[in-house]
Parts: C-alpha cells; sequence; structure tokens
C-alpha cells in the first residue's frame, strides 16, 4: 500500500551494510605473545568460515525473496488459500527457497497441530536445503514426538548439538528428547541426555524432564522434590501445571506447606490470575490444623479475589472475621471498596475514619486512603481529595503510590488557589521524590509559581531548563519551552538540586550492521520463511549483537511491513528515548520509533480536513502502533481506532456506499474516515488540539464537563485536570510525538528527507 515500509528498509547481513567489530576481529587481541600468532591464524580462519557461511544463508535469503509475502500471510492466517499459496511456491523451487516454503509450511501446520503434515513438509524442508537446517530437524522432532512418532524423531534429536553447535535450540533440545525417550521407556537414556545437556538447567521445561525422569527410574523422593521445586519456583508456567498435577498423583501434593501453598496463590494473585487465587486461598483456608489468624487472612485474601472479579458482595465482607490483625484491616478496605462502588460516602468515611484508629500503619489503609482521594478527585471534592492524599503520603512515604498521593495532593492545592501550599508540595515533590515520574509534573507546575506567585523568572527558567534537559521528549518539556519563549531572555539562576538532575545515559547504538554475522543473515531468511517468533533469539545468539540487535531485529519487522512490531521492539530495548535528545540516538533508531507509513494518504487527507500530519501520525502512533488490523476490546478497528458506527456515519459522509465494517482495516480508508472525524472533533471544540484530543478519547461529553470546571489559566492546566489518568496520559503523549516527528524530520534535514522511501 502506498507509503507502507518495503523491503529497502533494512540490509541483510553479508550486503552493503558498513561491517561493525565482528567477534573474529575482537578475538585477535591476545594477552601473550605466545598465543598470539596460532590465535591470530586460528582468527583468520574462524572468520573465513564464519564469512562464508554468512554468504551461503545471504544467498538462501536472495532465493526464497518471493516466498517472504506468502509466508508472512501463511504465518498470519493460515487459510487454506494460503497454505495452498507456499504449497504451489516450495513444488515450483528447488534449493533453498523450496527449504524455505517447505519449512514454513511445516511450522504452520506445527501451529495448527496437524502433526503429520508438519512432519512430513519438516522432512521435505531439511532434503532440500542446510541453510535452516537446525530448525527443520527440531521442528520435525517436535511434530514427529506430538504425533507419536518417537523413533523418528529421536532420529532427528540424537547428536543435534553436535551437527548445530550454534543453534538456538540447543537449550530445548535436550529436555525434548529426553520426553521422546521416555516414552520409548529408555529412562536411563533420557537421564544421560539430561546430565550431558546440564546447561539447559533452570528451564521449566528441563526441570519438569528431570522431574519425570527420576519418577520413571523409580526415584520417587527426588522426583517429588523435583517436581515441588519446579512449581514454586516457574508457578505460572503450563510445566508448573503439570508439575502440580503429577504431585497430586503421587499423593505428594500434600507435602507442600501452608507458606509454599501460599506463595502459589499470590503469585497467581500477582499475576491477575484471580480465579486460580481464589481457589487457593479457599483450600488453604479449609485446611485442616491452621489457626485462626492463618484462617482468616486466607478467607480475606480470597475475598479480594473475588472483589477483583466484581463479584464480592458487601454481606460476604462483612462476614469475615472482624479481628485486629491485617486480615481484619484488609475485612475494613474491602468493605470501603464496596461503599464506594455504591457511591456510600457516608460509610466510606466511616470506614476509613475506623481504618485510622484501628490500623494505623497497616498497608491496607494506605490503599483506603488512596481509593477516597481518587473518589473525591473524580467527584471535584478537592479539599476531601487533597486531606486523603496528604494523609496518605504522609503515613506511607515508601508505598508505591505514595509519589502519586503527594503529587495530586499539591496540584489539588494549586487548582484550588492555595498557591502556598502548593508550592511547598511541589518543593517536597521534587525533593523526596525525585525518581518518580511524577517529578516532571512538579517541576513545571513549581516554575509556574516561580512565575506567578513568587515573582522570580530566573527561577521558573531554571525549573524549565531542567525539563528541556532531563525530560526531553515530555509534555512538560514541551510546555517548558513554551514558556522559555514567553519569557525571553531572562537568565535562570543555580538550584543545586535541580542543577544535579541527569538524563538516564544513553548507551552506544550501532547504525550498521557485520557484514559476517550469521546469526544475523538467518534472522532475515527466518523472515522470508514467515518464522517470526525466532528471530529475536537468533540474533541475539550472536555474541556481539547487544550494540545492534534491538535495530536489526526492528528493520527485519519493518521489512515486510508489521511497522507496529518494529516500533515495540525499539521500545522495549530504548526506555531511555523518552529522555534522550535527538542527535544521542541515531536517526534510524528514531525513523522506526515514529514511524511514517501511508504518510502520502496521511499528508493527503490531513490537508483535506486542515490538519497538521504530525498530528495524524502522533494519534495512529497512540491509538493502534501502526497495526492496520487490530481490533480493541471496545471494538475499534484499525489505524485511528474507529468504531464501527463512527465509521458508517465518517463514509456515509464522504459518499462512500455499501459501506462495510471491515473496510475500516483498510489503513488508506481508515485514516480518510478518521481524518474526517478528527477534525469534526475539533471543529466542536473550537479547534483546540486538546479538547479534540481528549474527546476522541474519551467521548465529546465528558470533555464539555471538564471544560466546565474551570477556570484554567492556560491549556496546560485543562491538560493537568483531565481527571481520567489513561486520557490525560493520552492528550499528553500524543502533544509530545507530534513535536518529537517535527524534530526528528529537522533533524534528518535534506539527507532524511531523500531517504524517506524506506520509513514513509
Amino acid at each position: 500500500m502506498a507509503g507502507q515500509s518495503g523491503s529497502g528498509a533494512t540490509t541483510p547481513a553479508g550486503s552493503s551494510a558498513t561491517p561493525a567489530k565482528s567477534r573474529a576481529a575482537a578475538g585477535t587481541k591476545r594477552s601473550t605473545k605466545a598465543k598470539g600468532k596460532a590465535g591470530k591464524g586460528k582468527s583468520q580462519a574462524g572468520r573465513a568460515a564464519r564469512a562464508a557461511r554468512t554468504a551461503r544463508i545471504h544467498k538462501a535469503f536472495v532465493a526464497s525473496t518471493e516466498l517472504r509475502p506468502m509466508a508472512q500471510q501463511l504465518a498470519t492466517l493460515r487459510t487454506p488459500a494460503a497454505y495452498a499459496g507456499v504449497t504451489k511456491y516450495a513444488h515450483a523451487h528447488t534449493g533453498e527457497a523450496a527449504a524455505a516454503a517447505y519449512l514454513a509450511l511445516g511450522h504452520a501446520y506445527l501451529v495448527d497441530r496437524r502433526f503429520e503434515e508438519a512432519g512430513e513438509n519438516l522432512r521435505l524442508a531439511r532434503q532440500a536445503g542446510e541453510e535452516l537446517a537446525d530448525y527443520a530437524d527440531f521442528l520435525g522432532a517436535e511434530a514427529d514426538h506430538e504425533a507419536g512418532s518417537e523413533t523418528a524423531a529421536e532420529a532427528l534429536l540424537r547428536g543435534f548439538a553436535a551437527r548445530y553447535p550454534d543453534s538456538i535450540f540447543n537449550a530445548e533440545a535436550p529436555e525434548l528428547e529426553a520426553n521422546v525417550l521416555l516414552t520409548l521407556n529408555n529412562a536411563a537414556e533420557a537421564e544421560r541426555v539430561l546430565v550431558a545437556g546440564a546447561g539447559s538447567a533452570g528451564r521449566p521445561g528441563y526441570e519438569l524432564a528431570q522431574a519425570q525422569v527420576a519418577n520413571a527410574l523409580g526415584q520417587t523422593g527426588q522426583a517429588e522434590q523435583l517436581f515441588k521445586r519446579l512449581l514454586l519456583a516457574h508457578p505460572l508456567s503450563q510445566e508448573a501445571q503439570i508439575a502440580r498435577a503429577k504431585l497430586t498423583a503421587m499423593g505428594a501434593e500434600s507435602t507442600l506447606t501452608v507458606a509454599e501453598l501460599r506463595s502459589l496463590g499470590d503469585a497467581y494473585y500477582h499475576a491477575t490470575r484471580y480465579n486460580e487465587a481464589a481457589e487457593q486461598y479457599r483450600a488453604l483456608a479449609r485446611a485442616p490444623g491452621l489457626d485462626g489468624a492463618a484462617r482468616n487472612g486466607f478467607a480475606a485474601a480470597e475475598a479480594a479475589c473475588d472483589w477483583k472479579l466484581k463479584r464480592l458482595t458487601t454481606a460476604q465482607a462483612e462476614a469475615l472475621a472482624d479481628t485486629n490483625d491485617e486480615s481484619g484491616a484488609r475485612r475494613l478496605y474491602l468493605l470501603m471498596e464496596l461503599a464506594r462502588t455504591r457511591t456510600d460516602l457516608e460509610d466510606v468515611q466511616r470506614i476509613v475514619a475506623q481504618m485510622k484508629t484501628r490500623f494505623p500503619r497497616s498497608p491496607w489503609l494506605a490503599e483506603a486512603l488512596f481509593s477516597a482521594g481518587n473518589m473525591y478527585l473524580l467527584r471535584r471534592e478537592y479539599p476531601a481529595a487533597v486531606e486523603n492524599y496528604s494523609d496518605m503520603a504522609t503515613r506511607f512515604p515508601d508505598h508505591a503510590d505514595a509519589a502519586a498521593a503527594h503529587w495530586r495532593a499539591g496540584w489539588l492545592s494549586y487548582r484550588q488557589g492555595l498557591y502556598a501550599d502548593a508550592a511547598r508540595l511541589f518543593d517536597e515533590q521534587i525533593k523526596l521524590y525525585s525518581g518518580d515520574k511524577e517529578t516532571a509534573s512538579a517541576i513545571y507546575w513549581r516554575g509556574r509559581l516561580y512565575e506567578t506567585l513568587d515573582h522570580k523568572p530566573a527561577n521558573a527558567v531554571a525549573n524549565y531548563r531542567t525539563l528541556e534537559r532531563v525530560y526531553q521528549h515530555f509534555f512538560y518539556a514541551q510546555m517548558a519551552r513554551q514558556r522559555l519563549a514567553a519569557l525571553g531572555g531572562t537568565q535562570q539562576v543555580a538550584e543545586p538540586q535541580l542543577d544535579r538532575m541527569q538524563a538516564p545515559p544513553v548507551p552506544a547504538l550501532e547504525e550498521s550492521f557485520p557484514a559476517d554475522s550469521p546469526h544475523l543473515a538467518k534472522a532475515h531468511l527466518l523472515a522470508n520463511a514467515g518464522l517470526n517468533e525466532y528471530i529475536p533469539q537468533e540474533i541475539a545468539a550472536d555474541p556481539d549483537s547487544s550494540s545492534w540487535s534491538a535495530l536489526a531485529e526492528a528493520q527485519i519487522y519493518a521489512s515486510y511491513g508489521e511497522t507496529y512490531r518494529a516500533m515495540r521492539a525499539l521500545k522495549k530495548a530504548l526506555p531511555f528515548a523518552a529522555t534522550a535528545s535527538i542527535k544521542s540516538i541515531p536517526l534510524a533508531y528514531w525513523r522506526i520509533l515514529f514511524p511514517e507509513p501511508w504518510w502520502e494518504t496521511i499528508e493527503t487527507e490531513s490537508a483535506k480536513n486542515h490538519l497538521d500530519p504530525y498530528l495524524v501520525a502522533s494519534l495512529i502512533r497512540q491509538e493502534s502502533e501502526f497495526n492496520p488490523t487490530v481490533v480493541s476490546y471496545a471494538n475499534a478497528y484499525g489505524l485511528m481506532q474507529l468504531l464501527p458506527v463512527t465509521g458508517k456515519a465518517m463514509a456515509h459522509e464522504e459518499g462512500m456506499t455499501h459501506f462495510q465494517t471491515f473496510q475500516l482495516l483498510d489503513p488508506e480508508t481508515n485514516i480518510r474516515l478518521g481524518c474526517r472525524y478528527l477534525r469534526q472533533m475539533l471543529d466542536k471544540v473550537g479547534g483546540v488540539e486538546e479538547y479534540a484530543l481528549a474527546a476522541y478519547n474519551a467521548g465529546d461529553t465528558r470533555v464539555l464537563d471538564w471544560e466546565a470546571a474551570g477556570p484554567y489559566s492556560g491549556i496546560d492546566e485543562f491538560v493537568e485536570s483531565i481527571p481520567i489518568t489513561q486520557t490525560r496520559e493520552y492528550v499528553e503523549a500524543i502533544l509530545r510525538n507530534q513535536e518529537t516527528y517535527r524534530a526528528i524530520d529537522a533533524a534528518a534535514g535534506a539527507q532524511g528527507r531523500a531517504g524517506m522511501g524506506a520509513s514513509r
């Protein structure tokens, strides 16, 4: 489609990319002269072998390039038509191109649990080519094992690590082979395989295989200990579920202590697996031999799960034991939350007051105070909100939400015109919580008070310069730049605490990749075969990849149009980008972090609707991360996340006939209708972007309500006052991204524009 990322976005290893320092080159530096000459020769031979292998893989990549769109479609959809297309390609080609196609088919059949067809295609892949032979053998062994062809699976796994010494499957192969051998009733050989593959220890699959081998060898006590260790060390894994079932079948689950069983329940709870957690706590509450305090604690924990699942009633919470320990505190907290749900303010106040008296240091009081503060915030009862937030931050300064509570107390003091209180709280925020995300907010609004309350513009400038330096791409840095422009040439004063603040350092990031990396070349070849899930592992297998792996991975995704996957890979790898200057990170990274696919359509539709194209791109980035096929939990579709009813209305206005909801998954259609809708939002709110973005996210009715809650001295006050955190952060993100897009293009200049074909 127009502007979508093409294959030119990345350069496979072995092509004309500028080589980075390779592992072999680094290995020539020896500490002794005696080893120097021999080591140098060996290193030269190693480099030659590495380069030759990379060249072979690159040749396979070139041979199978036309397969990529078909294999990617098969990996995503696995429809009969997709299978047929790749099968036709495989039959029409030979060598590595055919091998890649058969591998794509085998992998897709494996995912679809059609194991016999998977095994057959993976054998054909192995016969046709060599460069992805480890994938064909390992995945083929998996297919054969699942199909019950254990002898065939063992033949593929025997000596796997020796055949493929640098395969990413070497960690998994011992556990798979052990399971195959167990099915063949050869537990002794399975044990030998696991001992030989001890480097895989720590993997849940390896530990499960160890336990199953011990059980098969009649080492019941050892098996129980291994199953138990697996269950407790990896409670959320699938292997842990098998281990627990095995312990139950062996009659050994009773050997788990109450503390160990509670740790399982807590693990499920913190992973939001509330049904499993409730079941665990329920069983514990009914276990024999417990004292009353423990039993009450488990009953309260079960009730907390039911509250998370929205099935706890007030009667059930009241029936919990009213004790003077943490169980009693949790009971009151749950009753407070239920009172808040039914908007019983009097009961909320009564329960919180009771908790202060009975449980003044309980973490459940901290939760209750924060929740009560949130309740009053949403009701715009700011004095009560400040009281609860301040009390929480004072009593529990080390609580995870203390910084947020303290900040909200300061901000709501500001909103009430209590500027002296707000200034004091902002100063405390900067001092006490300098590492928390609310610090940027406090620095900005303290600067505003220096301007308006204290009439100290030089101090304000010091705050704004700190935001520019430390929080480069935050919304508050954007606002700070506007204030600095208004203050003209005012010089800042020294502020030691602010001067000490620095943005996190930016590590060295490479723009080019080694031309002799077989793992990088193989990752490109995997993309041709649609084996996307293995790309990060393959790149990471190169021991020298730390400085370029994230960009290499992202560019491979971008090369077949998965802009959103590319962006996610870099966002995960570069969490410091929000505080880094544009010049400190190579533009190749910024272009993926802030992509511009379908740019021609964005420009055209933006111009038609009198919109800034950077605003549209920023909104798309925030709504869908440029994933054109995403459908949200709220049933919003595509790039600009339009609801079907909205899409239908906009399509009618655009003169589109016979509109169907699925058309919202077409990028050009979605951008066309989304831009029209954004224009309408702007027109409804007088052209104010901040209002329009809030309305786009939360609805125009809410925005009218928030607008009426003013007055606001500036648009920055309106944004900060949005009571729904998700909407406030949404507006801030789009506005900061809009500016970042402009900064990237400005930094790129003529050179960036000339090379825009890969990203636009």
